[in-house]
């Protein structure tokens, strides 16, 4: 899904919409429904094996956000078919999830992984978010994933 928007950009990227700007920022357009790993991965700077991977747990993190539903399951069937996880066991299920690749990621690699991965934050946003230096953030990304991918077993 492309949704374009015109953005401001500054020497460390993008600017949020509503954030503030220098004299010499330029507007670019830019894809908001893009997710900053998908952005990766449109640049070469992510192989396809750390994309399945940081999808998966991105999946796995928003399948355990979910809350419990309060109205009638419509999935659910009188004849039993299509009986699975009930939702709130499959939320369960996919927060251990969530918790075992992370915990596959090891410390130090974990806090780059969730903020680029689950949170959507750009690379030089996380950077600057853990004081780290420009650019580094996309090696410790690559063993982050290059970690999660071994958890999931992805070829």
């Amino acid at each position: 899904m492309r949704e374009l928007a015109e953005r401001s950009l500054d020497e460390f990227g993008v600017v949020p919409e509503g954030g503030r700007t220098r004299a010499n920022a330029r507007r670019v357009t830019v894809n908001v429904a893009e997710s900053p790993l998908g952005w990766l991965k449109a640049r070469g700077m992510v192989d396809d094996r750390q994309f399945e991977a940081g999808e998966r747990l991105r999946a796995d993190y928003e399948r355990a956000a979910l809350g419990p539903r309060v109205t009638m399951r419509w999935t659910a069937r009188v004849d039993g078919a299509g009986a699975g996880l009930d939702p709130a066991e499959a939320q369960l299920a996919a927060k251990r999830r969530f918790d075992a690749a992370v915990t596959a990621a090891g410390p130090g690699l974990s806090d780059v992984l969730w903020r680029v991965v689950c949170a959507g934050e750009g690379l030089p946003a996380a950077e600057r978010a853990l004081g780290w230096p420009a650019r580094a953030g996309r090696l410790v990304l690559g063993l982050a994933l290059d970690r999660v991918a071994d958890h999931y077993r992805l070829a």
